[in-house]
């Protein structure tokens, strides 16, 4: 389970699985957007916000977690 763990993978996904679709904007930014409008309240959009979302704190977690030790 810690091979998964590598930078060698984590920053693919957190790229492709945090930004997908690239097109005509990508879903992070389209949902925080909403957030931060205070829009962002259809249970399917926290969820989309959340999938999306999650790759980036996996990778600031290993990134804290190898500061840090």
């Amino acid at each position: 389970m810690n091979n998964l763990l590598e930078y060698k993978y984590l920053v693919p996904l957190a790229l492709v699985l945090g930004f997908a679709p690239f097109y005509p904007q990508p879903h992070i930014m389209e949902k925080l957007h909403m957030l931060f409008e205070g829009t962002l309240k259809k249970p399917i959009d926290i969820f989309d916000l959340f999938w999306h979302a999650w790759p980036f704190a996996l990778l600031g977690y290993k990134v804290y977690r190898d500061l840090t030790s």
